[in-house]
């Protein structure tokens, strides 16, 4: 069992709202890094200072807060409406059970019941809007004297593994953070690394540029969780990345173009070290890299991604191989990562 996996998966921590995991998240690297300090955003920056052989500022990234959803109402019956905080897929939602709540109270998700649905209802999808979050309560005092407007509310899931597989919520980014804090704990590197735990990813890639303006870094590589597209679909649908195949490198995303001198070095690093991985296609979707790589001057930036299914919902899925091959990835990157690699001469 991966404890480190299971306690970040867990951890509550919807955008907006990520106290909890960025607690959890400096105690584990407090022995293991020279300085940490929380921005004005919220953002948890640490320092884990290098032997001195490069000047480089090199940052690490991932982001520390999930999908979830937000009290916006309580309703007469007692129950709460709420905001979706993040992308959600309707479908998924109806019948989940949550942690409501700083006292995580549990919930379901509820809607009309199937057997009082219409047959043309059935066919649809129920929004969001329609939905309503049921603790049980009696009323509407009754109600608000257990949760309040304003308050969070994310999905009670448990972290399992099964074989090669782990899973559990929020890998999209956890499983990056639980990468980077592995890495903090080795040996130093040739430079000065700054990792960077950011807050408000799914809500618009907002942490991570105040992030970057306050590291400046030269060099920045992001950790994230890329959709897998490797289920059977259309024939002549071929798969984006796939589980176990290793860990994905992207080209290309809606809103970034990765420096091919990094996406280069990343392959030769894998290949020369015998790890395997993937080239995510060029497509939509983003990261944080859209926000690092425009930051101040710029900032030579790629994304390197671990691939997972049934992500922004309660059970995603990940392979354990291509998690632990993406820290031996990322780990024999920085050690041997110099000025040269990036120089435009």
């Amino acid at each position: 069992m991966n404890e480190l996996l299971k306690q970040l998966t867990e951890i509550p921590g919807v955008s907006g709202d990520e106290k909890e995991i960025r607690k959890a998240i400096k105690d584990l690297i407090e022995p293991h890094v020279d300085e940490w300090y929380v921005d004005a955003m919220g953002n948890l920056i640490a320092l884990k200072k290098g032997t001195g052989e490069s000047n480089l500022r090199v940052m690490l990234d991932a982001h520390m807060d999930e999908v979830g959803f937000l009290i916006t109402d309580v309703m007469a019956d007692g129950t709460f409406k709420f905001s979706t905080v993040g992308g959600f897929d309707d479908r998924i939602l109806q019948g989940k059970v949550l942690q409501v709540g700083p006292k995580k109270i549990t919930g379901v998700i509820g809607g009309k019941p199937v057997h009082l649905s219409s047959a043309a209802e059935r066919r649809k999808t129920v929004p969001a809007s329609q939905l309503r979050i049921d603790i049980g309560a009696a009323g509407k005092d009754s109600a608000r004297g257990k949760v309040q407007v304003g308050q969070y509310a994310t999905f009670d899931s448990e972290y399992t593994e099964l074989e090669e597989v782990a899973i559990g919520k929020a890998f999209d980014d956890r499983a990056g953070c639980a990468i980077i804090i592995e890495l903090l704990k080795g040996e130093p590197y040739p430079f000065d690394l700054y990792a960077s735990f950011t807050v408000q990813e799914e809500v618009g890639l907002r942490g991570a540029h105040v992030a970057a303006a306050n590291i400046k870094p030269d060099v920045a590589f992001v950790l994230d969780c890329t959709p897998s597209y490797d289920l059977p679909n259309n024939e002549d649908v071929s798969t984006n990345v796939a589980l176990g195949h290793g860990p994905a490198i992207y080209v290309m995303d809606r809103a970034t173009i990765q420096d091919p001198r990094l996406v280069g070095y990343l392959m030769r690093t894998a290949e020369e070290n015998d790890l395997r991985f993937q080239l995510r296609k060029p497509g939509g979707g983003g990261t944080n890299t859209a926000s690092v790589q425009r930051s101040g001057p710029g900032v030579v930036s790629a994304t390197i991604s671990l691939p997972g299914r049934y992500m922004h919902g309660p059970n995603s899925m990940i392979n354990l191989n291509d998690y632990d091959q993406m820290i031996q990835l990322l780990d024999a990157a920085l050690r041997n990562f110099t000025e040269d690699i990036i120089d435009r001469g």
